[in-house]
């Protein structure tokens, strides 16, 4: 039989700015099967300092070369201490960093993270920058996951993140689709803040507000879900059409937020009911609201299930290392059937 293994730390930061996500995974080729283990896994929040230095340099107000550096040093120190602390023998570090600016549609697309100062820290080969190569072939650069969905989670009939965006993928007639919802915990947090919370926790305050029909129908009328996939969201597009809505109603937070969730949950369902989706494996931060679960299911037939809290928690920063794995052994990482691009490639930039 042959077998090949490979330990790699995957590291990932999401939209929703809460913080990093770090993993070290045992990925085990037997055949032409991939297995893997989840062996270490860790959160580190981001402090206020952070979450307002990478909000300002999306806004313009910070010099990017300098953020940058300062975040590549930062994630550097991260890895340097899970290793440390775990007693780990890396082969590869893959790392998605956080996305600050993703317009696809004018080729643009920029993370910070940097690989060689990465490297130079730590002295482990690097695969970064995933989403770049994909947007120059013509593609959104997203979603990325659903490659991994389909390899490591394929005994699923569809994967759903409840994320900062909601995004999901499934496999019909042997043809891997995938795609951005909608918005999800980036618009509930931002409410939160306004209650002087991180986030509703429970959904509570959700649950206790009410639907204002009138905002839900604008919701749920705006243009993007109109398009067919391939298709992403990203934070310009949430401020230029989302939040712009949201912001010109004046009602109570509670009911912002129960509204937003209906509107979220009937945008679920109805992928659901339209690709005919048996069951769902569903993952992310959202999956701890409560409320917001308890209104999907109460939407659709659809059979929901929530893995392990590790799964749930970290099953990006798995796949991010996978991904990264592909690349190094030059294997197709990203399907153009999935993000639009002109050719399936191997995506990610490898230092050194």
């Amino acid at each position: 039989m042959n077998v090949k293994k490979y330990c790699v730390l995957g590291l990932m930061s999401g939209t929703s700015l809460d913080g990093l996500d770090l993993v070290y995974c045992i990925f085990i080729k037997k055949n032409n099967s991939w297995i893997f283990e989840l062996k270490f896994m860790e959160f580190i929040e981001y402090n206020l300092l952070w979450k307002k230095k990478i909000t300002d340099l999306f806004y313009g107000n910070q010099d990017f070369q300098k953020i940058d550096l300062e975040y590549s040093e930062f994630i550097s120190k991260s890895i340097n201490k899970f290793i440390k602390n775990n007693n780990l023998n890396v082969d590869y570090i893959s790392s998605h960093g956080h996305t600050i600016f993703h317009e696809p549609n004018k080729g643009i697309t920029k993370q910070i993270g940097r690989g060689d100062i990465i490297f130079e820290r730590t002295k482990i080969p690097v695969i970064y920058n995933f989403r770049e190569q994909d947007v120059k072939l013509g593609g959104e650069g997203a979603p990325l996951v659903p490659y991994g969905d389909s390899v490591l989670f394929s005994n699923y009939d569809s994967c759903l993140n409840l994320g900062g965006f909601s995004n999901i993928s499934f496999k019909k007639n042997n043809k891997i689709t995938a795609f951005d919802i909608c918005p999800l915990n980036i618009v509930l947090n931002y409410l939160a803040e306004k209650k002087n919370m991180t986030f509703d926790r429970d959904g509570y305050f959700s649950s206790k507000g009410k639907i204002d029909h009138y905002l839900l129908k604008k919701l749920n009328s705006i243009h993007y879900y109109k398009l067919p996939p391939p298709k992403s969201l990203a934070k310009e597009w949430l401020d230029q059409y989302f939040l712009c809505e949201l912001n010109s109603f004046q009602l109570s937070v509670d009911d912002l937020l129960r509204t937003c969730v209906e509107h979220f949950s009937l945008q679920i369902s109805n992928i659901f009911s339209d690709f005919e989706i048996s069951n769902c494996l569903v993952t992310g931060g959202g999956v701890f609201n409560k409320f917001l679960i308890s209104q999907i299911k109460s939407k659709t037939e659809t059979k929901i299930i929530i893995p392990s809290k590790d799964i749930v928690n970290f099953k990006e920063a798995i796949i991010f290392a996978f991904l990264g794995l592909l690349r190094v052994r030059n294997e197709i990482n990203c399907l153009s059937e999935i993000t639009g691009s002109s050719t399936d490639h191997s995506t990610g930039e490898i230092y050194p």
